[in-house]
């Protein structure tokens, strides 16, 4: 009687040891993130300001992230609401160092792990000293950003339909 070799039985277990190591490594990855509410806001249905607003979410509230778009999280509320919140509110819950997931070495890899204290900014680029200095006159370009100005009466009827209401403001003091 002959034996089939040690491979040839090992063979289809292979895949089957090979598929799960894959989603071992994996599964912090699929997972969503968790987080926590640091300024009370609302979920809302869509990324937008005036989108309609879903529910409240209260500081201390746990969240779990799904999906970044912008400044927006996808998130699910302790509730089981599911909505949009503005990123800033929300406090990302960080791994242990010590929990040897691939999301870890991902945090590394992007510079993102260290201290925690991530620093988030918005704003417009400015002009570099050169190219203050290469800039030139462009007749078209003026003529262009000019045509955009509205009129007193244009912007009074924008203001009516908007509802807006006027108000007198103080200046600042002036600097000492």
């Amino acid at each position: 009687m002959e034996y089939p070799e040690r491979q040839d039985i090992m063979k289809p277990f292979r895949k089957l040891w090979s598929f799960l190591f894959f989603m071992l490594l994996t599964m912090p990855v699929l997972a969503a993130e968790t987080g926590v509410v640091i300024k009370a806001d609302t979920i809302r249905a869509e990324p937008f300001r005036d989108a309609k607003i879903i529910a409240p979410l209260s500081v201390g509230d746990q969240v779990e992230i799904y999906r970044v778009n912008g400044g927006w999280l996808q998130i699910k509320s302790p509730k089981g609401k599911y909505g949009w919140v503005h990123m800033l509110n929300v406090r990302k819950k960080t791994a242990s160092r010590s929990s040897g997931s691939i999301s870890g070495l991902l945090d590394i890899a992007s510079g993102r792990a260290g201290t925690g204290r991530i620093v988030a900014t918005t704003g417009i680029r400015g002009l570099n000293e050169g190219e203050l200095k290469s800039a030139q006159y462009d007749a078209a370009e003026l003529n262009l950003v000019e045509s955009y100005t509205a009129s007193s009466a244009d912007a009074q009827d924008f203001a009516n339909q908007g509802k807006l209401a006027a108000r007198k403001m103080d200046y600042l003091p002036a600097p000492e």
